[in-house]
């Protein structure tokens, strides 16, 4: 493998964060499939709260990115922050096996959703901090491949472990319960990754830095489009109602989410590479339009076996535009204030997502099944529109260490 770092923990913090990350999205991706069905059919809410609860999920952590981005620039250390994170995310998702009314899940999942604010920012610091300017692409590529892929092993085990139930006439509201438990518990081992393997150098204290230096105009032109992208991108959620409306099994639902994530991860260290090459631009735009086409096709599905292909689209957008987003942002904006701009890129992405949950929801229940993904198509292709009529106000002239 080619050299990825610059100090020498560098390429260690990497690989630490991406199995760490690992262990996380096996954790999150056993517990997304099931959670919109469990509080459905096993709570019994309707599809505009389950769309609320997730928009608030991501809205309301928002706030939390900045906070930790500006710790994070403050305190020059990431480890604490992400530590915290888990252990919220551990305990929102755990304790949803406990509770049956709507403002208890509203509470949780806002516990979870702090939880992802909290340690997202940090992690993308660690990640961009340790990399070369040079392969900061591919050294994102790394670690969203590693979390990628524990995010298509989740699905597996979550899979392996319905039939197990299903076999042994375990009660479906039983095994939901203890399904939410066992993907908290895994985030156990995230934690334990993060304490021991990740090695933060001292770095300068705020004497030093200038934690209050502007950030470039490329970096908010960037974020204010990436949040009209946003508006189109409800909670994944939706794909999961949508494929059971189609006729996919609960069995099925989680291989078919596993699939996505295998794209995903297959192919996010080759379009890292690819963005070090060519620029990231290029990659974002193509990933956007992928998702426009994807979502277009859930809109008009009529059967449960295009599902299949269409996860396998959806992916490629992930691979295409999540880690090169975030390299492209590094790209613009300086070691001492990254935590600054990832909070604030995090804090625009999930304020826009509570609108786009609330209106996916309302289109779901009050217009068709189809409608959210109509309109979700519109919204990323005005945005793959923006970024290509501002692409050169996008592109650094000075490429930041």
């Amino acid at each position: 493998m080619r050299k990825v770092s610059k100090n020498k923990y560098g390429r260690r913090n990497i690989l630490a964060v991406g199995f760490a990350s690992f262990f996380g999205g096996i954790s999150q991706d056993m517990f997304i499939p099931i959670l919109p069905l469990y509080l459905t059919q096993i709570l019994g809410l309707d599809r505009t709260i389950v769309g609320v609860a997730e928009g608030l999920v991501s809205a309301a952590s928002s706030g939390f990115k900045v906070v930790a981005g500006r710790l994070s620039d403050k305190y020059k250390q990431q480890k604490p922050i992400v530590i915290a994170g888990y252990a919220l995310s551990m305990v929102g998702r755990g304790l949803l096996a406990f509770v049956g009314v709507p403002l208890a899940v509203f509470g949780l999942r806002f516990a979870d959703g702090v939880g992802k604010g909290i340690k997202d920012p940090p992690k993308d610091v660690l990640v961009a901090n340790a990399a070369d300017k040079e392969t900061r692409g591919r050294s994102f590529g790394i670690a969203r491949m590693l979390d990628t892929f524990g995010s298509a092993l989740g699905p597996l085990i979550l899979s392996g472990l319905i039939i197990l139930f299903t076999r042994h006439h375990v009660p479906t509201s039983h095994y939901y319960r203890w399904l939410l438990i066992f993907a908290a518990v895994v985030l156990l081992v995230t934690i334990g990754i993060v304490q021991f393997g990740i090695k933060e150098t001292k770095q300068p204290t705020t004497d030093q830095f200038n934690v209050k230096a502007p950030l470039a105009k490329s970096f908010y032109l960037f974020t204010a489009i990436a949040g009209v992208f946003a508006l189109a991108n409800s909670s994944d959620a939706f794909l999961i109602l949508r494929s059971q409306n189609l006729g996919l099994s609960i069995v099925a639902i989680p291989l078919a989410y596993a699939l996505l994530n295998v794209v995903y991860g297959s192919l996010s260290l080759p379009a890292g590479i690819i963005s070090d090459k060519v620029g990231r631009i290029p990659l974002i735009t193509i990933g956007w339009a992928v998702y426009g086409l994807s979502y277009f096709g859930f809109a008009v599905a009529h059967s449960a076996w295009q599902v299949w292909p269409l996860f396998t689209l959806y992916g490629v957008y992930y691979a295409a535009s999540e880690g090169v987003g975030r390299a492209l942002i590094a790209d613009v904006v300086g070691q001492e204030a990254r935590g600054r701009a990832y909070g604030v890129y995090n804090m625009i992405i999930g304020f826009a997502a509570l609108p786009a949950g609330l209106i996916a929801g309302l289109l779901w229940d009050r217009v068709s099944p189809r409608a959210p993904f109509y309109f979700s198509t519109v919204m990323s292709l005005i945005a793959v529109g923006l970024i290509i009529r501002f692409k050169k106000n996008l592109i650094p002239d000075v490429q930041i260490d």
